[in-house]
C-alpha cells in the first residue's frame, strides 16, 4: 500500500492564510457594522438631548412669572384683608 500523497506545504499555508484573511474580513465587517450602529444611536441620542434641552429652556422661560404672580396674589390678599380693618 502506498501512502496518500502529501499536499504541498506552500498550498496548505496559502489556503490557511486565505481562510484566516476571510475570517478577519468578516470580523472587521461585523465590527464596522456595530460601530456604525453605535454612531447612529449616538446621533439620535444627541438629537433627543438637544430637543429636551429646548423643551426645558422653554419651560424655564415660562416659569419665571410664577413667583411674581404668587407675590402679587399675596399682596392682593393682604390688601383685601386690610380693607375691612381700615373701614372701622
Amino acid at each position: 500500500m502506498t501512502a496518500p500523497p502529501q499536499p504541498d506545504p506552500g498550498v496548505t499555508v496559502a489556503l490557511e492564510l486565505a481562510e484566516l484573511r476571510r475570517s478577519v474580513d468578516v470580523g472587521f465587517a461585523r465590527t464596522d457594522g456595530q460601530l456604525n450602529l453605535l454612531l447612529q444611536r449616538a446621533d439620535q441620542t444627541d438629537a433627543r438631548v438637544a430637543d429636551l434641552d429646548k423643551r426645558v429652556d422653554s419651560l424655564e422661560r415660562g416659569r419665571w412669572p410664577l413667583p411674581t404672580i404668587a407675590a402679587l396674589a399675596g399682596i392682593g390678599g393682604l390688601v383685601l384683608a386690610a380693607v375691612p380693618l381700615l373701614q372701622h
